[in-house]
């Protein structure tokens, strides 16, 4: 049996998220579908992390056994030719046990996960940014939402930011970075922790747009993640936005990852 990755890259926006669902309306099921028609081989695929319905990955990661013998380029382009256009495989690598014997696994061997909110901030929601990104028309105070930010950084319990049906065994993660930038309109939150609650990522950033618009102060970030009470935070926002950007792996792995640098930047 050998071990294969794939960098896998989609738009989530007409999607029912990432996992394995009866009507076959995800893009668990659409990826094994294309991998069954190049391969001839039932193949069942693991992910670096689920995906909401609407979300979308900049660059999933995903790994698989087979005994089918395919180059690299063979299983991106052979693969692709059986996807969607919103679903894509853009590199693919066979991978060996280290030389402890361990294997490599898309979720259990991942160090640190990115995610990136894009956010539109006008007056006027944009219709070329339908689905590809959040809106919010009221004027953001993005110094306001940085100084939040702070408070965040960190190894916390996050149970104020995981959403009830979260099935996490534990609320604590380490989140290493989380900056919020404003380019003209468009306003970027990129967070990278260990790993992300369900809702996590969204519920984040709804809270600081409530700290950006002055409904509520910076610190108030603070109050609430030691509180850690749902119900006191900002309801859960939009998915269009949010895109798992990036999976951080040792580098004995090799795999031939691109850039996490938002494309629209």
């Amino acid at each position: 049996m050998k071990r294969i990755a794939l960098g896998i890259q989609y738009d989530g926006a007409s999607w029912h998220g990432w996992q394995t669902q009866p009507d076959g309306h995800t893009v668990q099921d659409q990826l094994e579908s294309a991998l069954w028609k190049f391969a001839r081989a039932a193949i069942d695929t693991t992910c670096a992390g689920r995906t909401d319905a609407g979300v979308h990955a900049i660059e999933q990661v995903v790994h698989f056994d087979t005994e089918v013998d395919r180059e690299p380029f063979s299983w991106v382009r052979g693969v692709n030719a059986f996807l969607p256009p919103s679903i894509a495989v853009r590199w693919a690598c066979e991978l060996m046990p280290d030389a402890n014997g361990e294997e490599f696994h898309a979720r259990f061997s991942a160090s640190n996960r990115t995610y990136h909110y894009l956010l539109h901030n006008h007056a006027t929601p944009s219709p070329l940014l339908a689905g590809k990104a959040g809106w919010v028309f009221r004027p953001l105070d993005v110094e306001a939402m940085q100084e939040a930010a702070r408070y965040l950084h960190g190894t916390h319990d996050f149970s104020a930011f995981r959403a009830a049906e979260c099935q996490a065994k534990s609320p604590v993660r380490i989140m290493q970075s989380i900056e919020v930038i404003r380019r003209g309109e468009l306003i970027t939150f990129s967070l990278t922790a260990n790993a992300f609650l369900h809702h996590m990522v969204r519920n984040i950033v709804g809270s600081l747009i409530a700290v950006g618009t002055g409904k509520q102060g910076p610190s108030w970030i603070k109050e609430v993640l030691e509180g850690r009470d749902r119900s006191r935070i900002a309801p859960t926002f939009m998915p269009d936005g949010l895109y798992l950007a990036k999976i951080d792996y040792d580098p004995k792995w090799g795999l031939p990852q691109e850039p996490i640098q938002p494309f629209w930047l």
